[in-house]
């Protein structure tokens, strides 16, 4: 008698940093429940960071940014019509608590779990769940991520989950060992980013060649200013979002901005500096080897300052000197 599967559905549609701060989940499930097909619903921006993880049965890509931009009603029909048409979950949990990733979570078949009305991003996502956590916004997001998980699927949650985790995507094995650092150089907000004037200085400072990370036109610009004006930048490839894992996971040191590629070295068990102006340590989960630097303003998580230029007062020596004993 064929034994029965048990079927989870994980709603985090975005933002990168999201992302791969929930993905460790993936290793905390499977020790749980080893046969569980788990299906990962994202924006397809997203996508490929999870496509081909041993863990995942499937990777659903949710174009929603593609509907809003273009105000497409066929390809909007088209994606509702698909997540009406899958199987059944035992359980769906929306990790996200917006109403978007709700509303992704409720077309499917299943009982939804989320957070409740005082502790969403969105207290009205919480109308769409059959049952929800109570874990205060101000938690770490990290935990947050995991509590809401571990909540739905009745694992006993512990800080251990989280400390004690692999390697959180693959890899390829380094076949040199040349030694280097990542310099995140581009963020989401404008106020999040570290002045190139101090990433250039930032370089010099360090003992190993810092290779700056860019994702845009604008960001790549910002890389050339740097290498003009250090000799130690050096400008890498446009990397997709898997070369870039890759690329971290073989770097001595990752230094950045609060964005996503900065979170995929704490994801890899490689050490970090995270630079925060208008966010906080909040959004990392802080250990031995991964650290924030925080500008001297104050963050109130609830009603974020994107106009908060703050970080432009961390000195880069100080950065320095904390990757120096990193390193």
């Amino acid at each position: 008698m064929n034994r029965s599967v048990t079927r989870i559905a994980i709603v985090r549609l975005s933002a990168l940093g999201d992302i791969v701060n929930t993905a460790v989940v993936l290793q905390i499930i499977h020790n749980h429940y080893p046969d569980a097909l788990i299906d990962w619903f994202v924006e397809e921006a997203f996508a490929p960071i999870l496509s081909g993880h041993p863990l995942l049965n499937e990777v659903i890509p949710i174009p929603l940014k593609r509907i809003k931009k273009q105000k497409n009603l066929s390809l909007l029909r088209t994606t509702i019509r698909s997540l009406r048409s899958r199987k059944p979950y035992d359980h769906i949990i929306d990790a996200q608590g917006l109403l978007k990733s709700a509303l992704v979570a409720a077309f499917l078949r299943g009982p939804i779990h989320g957070f409740d009305r005082h502790s969403a991003r969105e207290g009205i996502a919480s109308w769409f769940y059959t049952t929800t956590s109570a874990i205060a916004y101000d938690t770490n997001i990290i935990k947050r991520n995991v509590m809401v998980i571990t909540q739905a699927l009745n694992i006993p949650y512990s800080d251990a989950l989280i400390e004690q985790k692999l390697p959180v995507f693959a890899y390829t094995p380094a076949t040199e060992n040349k030694q280097k650092i990542a310099l995140v150089i581009g963020a989401s907000w404008p106020s999040k980013c570290y002045p190139k004037e101090h990433f250039a200085i930032l370089c010099g400072l360090l003992p190993y060649p810092c290779h700056l990370v860019w994702g845009s036109q604008s960001e790549y610009q910002d890389a050339l200013w740097i290498a003009q004006h250090c000799s130690n930048a050096i400008i890498t490839d446009k990397m997709s979002l898997p070369q870039l894992v890759n690329f971290i996971a073989h770097c001595n040191l990752t230094i950045g901005n609060d964005t996503g590629p900065t979170h995929m070295a704490w994801a890899m068990n490689r050490p970090s500096i995270t630079l925060f102006g208008p966010t906080n340590e909040r959004m990392i989960y802080p250990t031995a080897v991964n650290i924030g630097i925080k500008s001297p303003s104050d963050v109130d998580i609830y009603h974020i300052n994107r106009n908060d230029f703050s970080i432009k007062q961390i000195e880069p020596r100080h950065i320095a000197d904390k990757a120096i004993e990193l390193l």
